[in-house]
């Protein structure tokens, strides 16, 4: 505690999550081995981005209204803070990340907090995207959509893939994609589901980017569920020639 009467409350917040990192390993792992190594790890980047920013959020607001200059004297004001958001009537999912955000902060759980409001199956937006103001066309941009429905990739994964990336598995006798990092550096082995994809990845030039421009406000997230949609589908009629796609369920969103 006397180290930290010598740094501001941002760089106090900025280390706790610092080392709670984990990067590149596996969650399920850590949850396999038990004690609080999953409570206390952060296994994504975008993760440990947004906990990061609402959690600095948190500690100016305890400072500029409480004058505490700590996270041990900032710790009681999270009800107070909690309940800042809830009068003021955001989303239910914004209360949640906010108080998830600083359990991890803390290292508890959100039930030592006040409860936030319940978020309701019919109120839940299955986009990640907001509605944009520019209208996305997906006739106009059909062969994307397609190949985003094909593969379940990613934005970011999207943005690096390469020819080189694609495989061919025997045993399925399918086309898959290896070689990405996806979601907290994990590496990726999906199955592409149409030839048209496969052929848009062969007919790349070697070392060059299979989509060098991606559309914006593309619902890249929307077509992600789309594909996890078609691999249940066809593991629920037991197709032989699936059962390589059991392999997506190691990069869940």
């Amino acid at each position: 505690m006397s180290k930290n009467k010598n740094k501001s409350l941002v760089r106090q917040v900025q280390e706790v999550f610092k080392s709670k990192l984990r990067i590149g390993e596996a969650k399920h792992d850590a949850k396999k081995q038990g004690g609080g190594g999953v409570l206390d790890g952060i296994y994504s980047w975008n993760t440990y981005r947004g906990y990061l920013n609402k959690s600095l959020a948190f500690a100016r607001w305890a400072k500029e209204h409480y004058g505490v200059k700590t996270l041990i004297t900032a710790r009681p004001y999270v009800d107070a803070y909690l309940q800042h958001y809830i009068d003021r009537e955001y989303s239910p999912y914004t209360q949640k990340t906010i108080a998830s955000a600083l359990a991890k902060l803390y290292g508890c759980s959100t039930k030592d907090f006040i409860p936030t409001q319940t978020r309701h199956r019919a109120n839940i937006t299955r986009s990640r995207k907001g509605k944009s103001k520019v209208k996305f066309s997906e006739v106009r941009n059909q062969e994307f959509v397609d190949f985003c429905r094909a593969t379940g990739l990613r934005r970011h994964e999207i943005k690096k893939l390469k020819p080189e990336n694609l495989g061919f598995d025997k045993a399925s006798g399918r086309y898959v994609i290896m070689g990405l990092k996806g979601k907290g550096g994990r590496p990726l082995e999906v199955p592409v589901l149409c030839e048209k994809a496969v052929d848009r990845i062969k007919s790349t030039p070697a070392g060059q980017l299979v989509w060098d421009r991606i559309p914006s406000n593309a619902d890249i997230h929307s077509y992600r569920a789309d594909y996890c949609k078609s691999i249940y589908i066809a593991l629920s009629r037991k197709s032989p020639r699936v059962s390589v796609i059991i392999v997506v369920a190691t990069s869940k969103e």
